[in-house]
């Protein structure tokens, strides 16, 4: 396998993980509307926009000194979506849903870029 230059690097690794940010995100807040939290639509929150959901130390300083250490893993976050959980009919319940709908969109578009990977092979 071939080394990668750092421009390479983040391109190959950047693109992808600021997609993935941005759908874990835009589901926490697709989740809460359905159920009744109009908060995230009404500040623009639902958006596959990126620039959106971007914190600046946790989406590009802490990845980018990783990356320029060397580290062998990379870590970050995404600005989270406000959730007003007094605007659900079962505030509890409805958070449950709010916290599940990030993890499965991680699950689905783990799915759909293994089998991109493996068509394209």
């Amino acid at each position: 396998m071939p080394e990668f230059t750092l421009i390479q690097k983040i391109f190959l690794y950047g693109v992808p993980i600021l997609f993935a940010i941005t759908v874990h995100e835009v589901a926490h807040g697709w989740v809460a509307n359905k159920l009744g939290d109009p908060t995230a639509r009404m500040l623009g929150r639902l958006t596959l926009n990126p620039i959106k959901h971007i914190d600046p130390v946790g989406t590009l300083l802490i990845p980018a000194v990783l990356i320029l250490l060397h580290s062998p893993f990379l870590f970050g976050w995404a600005k989270p979506v406000p959730i007003t959980p007094q605007n659900f009919a079962k505030p509890r319940t409805g958070m449950s849903w709010v916290a599940a709908a990030g993890p499965v969109s991680n699950l689905i578009m783990a799915v759909i870029w293994t089998a991109v990977a493996w068509a394209a092979v």
